[in-house]
């Protein structure tokens, strides 16, 4: 296998792996404070709707800068949406699955309505601004690994590699980590050294939220290049599992995100590679669902998350 194969694998992996890490983070927020936040598939739905129709509309305004700023833009939406689930889960002590359910089902009918009432169809208009493929300066002159992972690469999954690195200093490194944890794992002890449950459980939600929406802007900015009922399909659920395969450690979850982008990225250039271009493409396409699954039946029950994951905390008790 030449290093130009190798070079594009390495870079569509990284470009499929960017959206998978940042809402695998945002789960990881969620859960250590003890919200299982099922609704990340819908809170990408409207950090990707959000995104594009922001780019669609100050693309010219803002130039180059156009997909960052879209890309915070989604991560706002993303927040906002997640207050729902906060509020369910927190205030109302909603089940939570039955909660992040509801944001499932709620936000791509959302969407698809706002798309058809702003552009008068059932899709956007595809975006010139997107984020396009980046070479670092100096490092993509490193011979053979210059080329592999710095020339011509996804800047987005740089930026999710970042963010991972920095949650997981947040969590496990820091005051607001250690209470973040704390009232994942038993909240009544958490409220009797003085900490605000409520608080920290807005706070990971919200958190959560923000990380899932920025995670839908960039697929939608990166892949997909518009928005339509189907641009995001099953990326949320690929991400919860990363979440569980990666132990709901920051790390790990990245680490498993790039695992699952791989998959992803064998379903497309697959068919360029010895031995695995003789599978069908129905197989190849359905690989990375199938890898979900199997993860999940394997890791769920073994895996350990916060103790207090999903359960509602009452004060009064």
């Amino acid at each position: 296998m030449s290093i130009s194969m190798i070079a594009q694998i390495v870079t569509q992996t990284l470009l499929y792996s960017a959206p998978l890490i940042l809402v695998a983070l945002g789960g990881v927020f969620s859960e250590r404070s003890g919200i299982v936040n099922v609704g990340l598939e819908g809170i990408m739905v409207m950090g990707a709707f959000s995104s594009i129709v922001f780019n669609l509309t100050y693309a010219d305004q803002f130039g180059a800068w156009t997909p960052w700023i879209s890309m915070l833009v989604g991560g706002l939406a993303g927040m906002l949406f997640s207050l729902l689930h906060a509020i369910a889960t927190i205030n109302l002590r909603a089940d939570h699955v039955i909660s992040g359910t509801v944001i499932n089902l709620m936000a791509p009918s959302l969407a698809v309505f706002l798309v058809k009432v702003l552009y008068g169809k059932g899709q956007t208009d595809n975006i010139n601004r997107n984020f396009g493929y980046f070479s670092f300066p100096v490092l993509q002159d490193i011979p053979v690994i210059g080329k592999i992972f710095f020339k011509s690469t996804s800047l987005p999954a740089y930026f999710a590699i970042l963010v991972a690195l920095i949650s997981w200093f947040i969590i496990f490194k820091t005051k607001f980590g250690l209470r973040l944890r704390s009232v994942g794992e038993n909240p009544q002890a958490a409220d009797t050294l003085g900490i605000n449950v409520y608080v920290m459980r807005y706070a990971g939600v919200l958190i959560s939220g923000f990380l899932g929406g920025m995670g839908g802007a960039v697929y939608a900015q990166s892949i997909s290049g518009r928005f339509a009922v189907t641009t995001i399909a099953g990326q949320g659920f690929i991400s919860m599992a990363a979440m569980i395969f990666g132990k709901w450690n920051p790390l790990g979850a990245m680490g498993a995100a790039i695992f699952f982008g791989f998959a992803q990225n064998i379903s497309i250039v697959g068919g360029n590679l010895p031995i695995i271009s003789a599978i069908p493409d129905v197989y190849l396409h359905s690989a990375p669902y199938v890898l979900t699954i199997v993860v999940l039946v394997l890791f769920l029950g073994k895996a350990s998350g916060p103790k207090a994951n999903g359960k509602n905390y009452i004060k009064s008790k």
